[in-house]
């Protein structure tokens, strides 16, 4: 596997961002590793509260960034295992457009790593019921563990 070369701007940002969320993590979130500091895994508390699908339940959060973060968006996915949610495979990938870039894509280079994982709490605060994405199976057997970066997304249902 080749080393990745990280651009100064993305190792300032990285540690810049990696000092603000030591000084104050995000809600019901807490950084279980950052070694490299490259690559984090988030715990993430279920959000709480009344009719909170969720709320007695843990997940862990991949973070990987890109050589060119901010302007790339990091790899982000749920470890295993990965919520049931309408929006979130069995293998981890999540479909929500501020985690890509491109055509359909939200990812902007002024999203922080605990703003992204505040949007996917509230992703999971937002659901109605727990169920797995249509065709989940099929979309993890095709991509298996590739980046879902490589994935055509397409969003157009933000109800959920």
């Amino acid at each position: 596997m080749a080393t990745k070369t990280f651009s100064t701007v993305a190792q300032r940002r990285i540690q810049s961002e990696l000092n603000e969320w030591l000084r104050s993590p995000p809600e019901g979130c807490l950084l279980e590793s950052c070694e490299p500091m490259t690559s984090w895994v988030v715990l993430m508390q279920g959000p709480e509260g009344h009719g909170r699908l969720y709320a007695d339940e843990v997940f862990r959060v991949k973070i990987e960034f890109s050589e060119q973060y901010p302007l790339d968006p990091p790899e982000v996915i749920f470890l295993s295992p990965a919520p049931i949610h309408p929006h979130i495979y069995s293998n981890g990938h999540i479909c929500l457009d501020i985690l890509y870039s491109g055509q359909n894509g939200g990812w902007s280079p002024a999203l922080t790593m605990s703003k992204v994982v505040l949007s996917l709490r509230s992703m999971l605060a937002s659901a109605t019921e727990k169920r797995k994405p249509p065709g989940d199976a099929e979309y993890c057997a095709r991509v298996g563990n590739r980046s879902p970066k490589l994935s055509k997304w397409v969003f157009e249902d933000d109800k959920v």
